[in-house]
């Protein structure tokens, strides 16, 4: 029992650094806080035996640490191509069952999500795609702060654009 509470409180963990991350205003921002967040979640599920999830969240690390780089080519559409290719090599690499595909397909969208660059499109494929598929997996494998981490995010979403308004968030940051 213990093993299992500390185990969800690494997720946890990453959840509540997860959550203050959309409430970044510029991407770049937002990214390494998803960085760090990424960080405890590859640990949570790693620690429960969900091997796509936590490699998954591996490469969405490498993602984030991409995104809030400085380093054109980090930020480019061959960048976008080379981390959505991991993650199918990860499905591959690490298939248990039919829940395996959820976590690269999430991982996929928000992966081309977060290459436009454009705020409000990384919130929509957020709430509609990321999320719902995530918050299938972590049914499925017993990840208790994951499904917290996805209901929380999805809540902080919708914050960033009650308070920054959907037209204001529709722009290209380079």
């Amino acid at each position: 029992m213990t093993k299992f509470v500390l185990i969800q409180a690494v997720g946890f963990l990453g959840t509540i650094v997860f959550f203050l991350s959309y409430q970044c205003r510029d991407n770049k921002k937002l990214f390494q806080m998803q960085f760090a967040s990424y960080l405890f979640y590859t640990t949570h599920l790693l620690l429960l035996g969900a091997i796509t999830g936590g490699v998954s969240y591996v490469l969405n690390t490498v993602r984030s640490f991409c995104l809030g780089s400085r380093v054109a080519f980090l930020r480019s559409q061959w960048m976008c191509g080379l981390i959505c290719c991991l993650q199918l090599l990860t499905l591959y690499a690490t298939w248990a069952n039919w829940w395996s595909t959820l976590p690269v397909v999430a991982n996929i969208a928000a992966t081309i999500g977060g290459y436009t660059h454009n705020p409000r499109k990384i919130r929509m494929v957020g709430l509609t795609v990321n999320s719902p598929l995530w918050i299938i997996y972590d049914v499925a494998v017993g990840s208790w702060a994951g499904i917290f981490d996805e209901l929380a995010t999805s809540i902080s979403v919708l914050i960033s654009i009650w308070r920054y308004g959907w037209k204001n968030l529709d722009r290209v940051e380079n």
